[in-house]
């Protein structure tokens, strides 16, 4: 199950959000080379002072292996403030009902649950909890920019990214901007997808609409989609 904790609960879970900092570190500093901030050993940046969301995806022994950040865009975000170039012509968003997520990572063992498509479950996991989190807010999109990869990967994980503009190079990586789709629809895509029967998100945000949507027939019809067979890898920025 996914951990949802909201600003002020940052006392009762300070040991996961270490945790969690620690994994941002491995991923992003060590794995990735991207030029994070970090401090002895944990990967911490302005963002994380503005009161995010965090959903926090554990192990079976209890650690800390999944996260992604969630900010509302009527504050600051990083697409506007840090990436603005990869906006192209559009304008940053700024609504109430339009949130960003950022620092996407996992951290998973090579024998961790796979799908039938080969993916780690917990991919599948991770990006259904968002979208619960989304449809608990009544939202209508995330914003995120991440790199090629995990594009191919939301992908194939029936949840694709509608760009906002041209691949750029940021770093050592190369990075895109786009809006993911919030709706039992998308909810119930990722979870065909990732063969997941219930609500991810401990305790359930969501229980009415996501039994809806399994019952709806959607894990019932498994050629109602077509997942592009993609590449994997990666993480968000």
């Amino acid at each position: 199950m996914i951990q949802l904790i909201a600003s002020g609960t940052d006392g009762e879970f300070g040991e996961q959000l270490r945790q969690m900092h620690r994994l941002r570190y491995r991923v992003f500093k060590q794995r990735l080379d991207w030029g994070v901030e970090s401090n002895e050993g944990m990967e911490v940046d302005r963002f994380d002072a503005l009161r995010p969301i965090y959903l926090l995806q554990s192990s079976s022994d209890g650690r800390v292996s999944g996260c992604v950040r969630l900010l509302p865009t009527s504050g600051p975000t990083m697409l506007r403030d840090v990436f603005p170039e990869l906006l192209a012509d559009h304008a940053p968003p700024a609504r109430h009902d339009i949130w960003e997520s950022s620092r996407f990572a996992l951290d998973l063992p090579p024998s961790g649950e796979k799908t039938t498509g080969g993916l780690a479950k917990a991919t599948y996991e991770l990006f259904a909890g968002m979208i619960e989190f989304g449809l608990s807010r009544s939202l209508i999109d995330i914003v995120t920019v991440t790199d090629l990869r995990i594009e191919r990967i939301l992908r194939r994980a029936g949840w694709p990214l509608r760009r906002l503009g041209a691949p750029r190079p940021v770093g050592v990586t190369t990075a895109v901007a786009g809006y993911l789709e919030i709706s039992p629809e998308a909810l119930c895509s990722v979870c065909r997808a990732g063969a997941i029967t219930g609500p991810v998100l401990w305790a359930p945000v969501l229980p009415v609409v996501h039994a809806a949507a399994m019952d709806g027939g959607c894990l019932a019809q498994p050629d109602a989609l077509s997942l592009p067979d993609v590449g994997k890898g990666g993480a968000t920025v």
